[in-house]
């Protein structure tokens, strides 16, 4: 079941990946004599998962959807009840161990002073040094499992770790949560991109930096620029690449858009317009 799943996700990715390849090749042969290319995507955001430690009860909900947040500011609370429960008995245990651990100096610092004076064996001496070494172990181990339950408590206040905007709060308060269970989704501040596929023929002309038009519905032109291309490229459709079909290798490309309005969500389409360099006989092959 999960396989055919799977394969079915593989295969929706596969099948859109295809059309924006096959849209900005036929977009290309549209627009040559312009030099323009046209390549179509969706903008996109840095999204930013908040996720559950542990499974527990979520006991507060600090913000709300659509609400900005500063990194460090909290989101959500869990039920920290075990949690402390068990960081006191870690601490009772590192305080014990402390104890222990004085014990054993003291009685191996006596065991010393009785050996030089030639009152106890070797042996004796040694065993003092060993009952020594195990409590400082002990020691260690003690403080540790206190440090990790700290944390473990800790955890369960969750946090922004970076500016950004509340996107998502799938849970209410209340809600027993599990394992891994994704809390809140934060949309990073900072300009959002498109994610294009240029065609293997415009690949040599254009970089990092390249600048482009943008024309998003509802919203004035934008101006934006590559941020990066991908080494590897891709070809629809997947059979043998011939020179023919060396038309639809491309390559993933984001676009960075650099006056976006705030206001800009994510999934948004795109149309992007890139002039590129060459003759228009360059542009035709």
């Amino acid at each position: 079941m999960c396989f055919a799943g799977g394969m079915a996700i593989a295969f929706e990715r596969t099948m859109v990946r295809g059309v924006g390849a096959v849209l900005a090749v036929a977009l290309l042969a549209c627009h040559a004599d312009s030099h323009d290319v046209i390549l179509v995507g969706t903008v996109e955001r840095t999204l930013i998962d908040l996720v559950s430690p542990a499974s527990e009860r979520i006991t507060a909900i600090e913000v709300e959807r659509g609400s900005h947040v500063r990194a460090g500011e909290v989101v959500v609370r869990l039920d920290p009840t075990f949690a402390l429960a068990d960081l006191a008995v870690a601490e009772a245990e590192l305080a014990g161990a402390r104890t222990s651990s004085s014990i054993a100096g003291s009685d191996f610092d006596r065991a010393t002073a009785l050996h030089q004076s030639n009152v106890i064996s070797r042996e004796q001496l040694d065993r003092a040094r060993l009952a020594r070494d195990e409590a400082a172990t002990r020691l260690w181990a003690a403080e540790a499992r206190v440090a990790a339950m700290r944390k473990r408590t800790s955890d369960l206040t969750l946090v922004a770790p970076v500016d950004g905007v509340v996107d998502q709060l799938p849970f209410d308060t209340g809600e027993r949560v599990p394992t891994g269970a994704v809390l809140a989704v934060i949309l990073r501040d900072g300009p959002p991109w498109v994610r294009v596929w240029l065609p293997e023929r415009t690949f040599a002309r254009v970089g990092p930096g390249t600048e482009m038009r943008v024309s998003v519905d509802g919203v004035s032109e934008l101006h934006g620029h590559i941020l990066d291309i991908a080494r590897e490229p891709e070809f629809t459709p997947h059979f043998a690449l011939t020179e023919y079909e060396r038309a639809y290798l491309v390559y993933e490309t984001r676009v960075v858009l650099d006056d976006a309005p705030a206001s800009l969500r994510a999934g948004a389409p795109a149309r992007i317009a890139l002039r590129v360099s060459g003759t228009n006989e360059e542009a035709r092959r």
